[in-house]
């Protein structure tokens, strides 16, 4: 990678086009209940957009196995220089993706839908394959207080004691699956409310490392590549997230179903030599820049959803780096048409 300029000076808004056109797409499918198709749109047009960036792009965290829509796959090359000739010309960037974090969301028309990027140089996040992760998510305040492996009452009364405020104030957001049942009895024992949320956990994650949104942690079950992604966020928050992956003897009949039979053996591929082992936020994302991009698709706690009127449209985004610790929300209104044309101003 370059060494005569940060990342973020070369490639942070461009990252910005990337999730706001990956959005925008996704957006016009809202509610239309066709989840892969509205998963598709995305991923064509966030790879488009990713193939104008001046970057030698290399993807590490795809489109999961699991869909069924044409995926940004693992090791395909984006950007300018993986042209033909380019080779060496510009910045070498792993990235990882999300086009839509949400599919189920958009499809109808629920909260919290998000098109999602991070990068980092060259060996900076993990491969991780499509497979279960446990995860923890905590704030700053909370960063070295909690342990994925204490009980439920010991992280919540390690996390009420950091914010200063009783266990009972605590919200504390969960995915609604049969496998959360004893975590959720957990979490209600010791006093905690609980946020479920139906899909969606990358987004929930940033939301417990930002003050003011009224989630203060994250725990549960979720996908691999998507606990990646949130710890490239967790870097740039200075927020922390503890994992472990979830080897297929762990989950029930219908879970394993969804995992590849040779999981094993891919995860050895990729470098990761005893899954069982609790990942920390800077092994899930060793990257000392990366970069941090995501836009509203449909409303959420954190980010306002497309916005369509006659003569364009608005979008909400999110971007931050690890190099300045800048975390910008960037507010846009895409103009299109004629002379004619007009801007919108309404409030947020």
């Amino acid at each position: 990678m370059s060494t005569e300029r940060p990342l973020e000076h070369d490639l942070l808004f461009d990252f910005l086009r990337v999730v706001e056109a990956a959005a925008v797409e996704a957006a016009r499918t809202m509610g239309q209940g066709e989840r892969e198709y509205s998963d598709q749109v995305a991923v064509e047009k966030m790879r488009e957009v990713m193939d104008t960036i001046p970057m030698e792009g290399t993807i590490v965290i795809g489109e999961g196995e699991r869909d069924e829509a044409p995926m940004l796959y693992i090791g395909e090359r984006v950007g300018v220089g993986a042209k033909p000739g380019n080779e060496g010309r510009y910045p070498a960037v792993d990235i990882a993706v999300d086009p839509l974090e949400g599919t189920n969301l958009c499809a109808t028309g629920g909260d919290n839908a998000i098109a999602v990027l991070a990068a980092a140089e060259k060996g900076g996040l993990l491969h991780a394959p499509d497979i279960y992760m446990k995860k923890l998510v905590v704030g700053p305040s909370v960063k070295g207080a909690v342990d994925i492996d204490a009980p439920v009452r010991d992280n919540l009364n390690a996390i009420a004691s950091r914010l200063k405020r009783k266990v009972e104030d605590l919200t504390i957001v969960v995915m609604d699956r049969q496998r959360h049942r004893q975590l959720v009895k957990d979490i209600r024992d010791a006093g905690a409310r609980i946020r479920l949320i139906s899909d969606g956990d990358l987004s929930a994650g940033i939301s417990a490392a930002v003050a003011g949104s009224g989630v203060h942690a994250l725990m549960g079950i979720g996908g691999g590549p998507e606990g990646v992604i949130t710890a490239a966020a967790m870097k740039c928050l200075n927020g922390e997230i503890q994992a472990r992956f979830m080897m297929p003897e762990q989950l029930d009949e219908e879970e394993r179903a969804k995992i590849a039979p040779d999981i094993a053996d891919r995860m050895a591929k990729m470098g990761i030599k005893d899954p069982s082992r609790v990942f920390d936020t800077n092994e899930l994302a060793p990257g000392k820049r990366i970069i941090f991009a995501a836009a509203g698709v449909t409303d959420g706690t954190l980010l306002r959803g497309v916005r369509f009127f006659g003569t364009g449209k608005r979008t909400q985004a999110l971007v931050m780096t690890t190099e300045t610790r800048h975390v910008r929300f960037v507010d846009t209104v895409h103009v299109e048409g004629g002379p004619d044309s007009f801007v919108r101003f309404d409030r947020i």
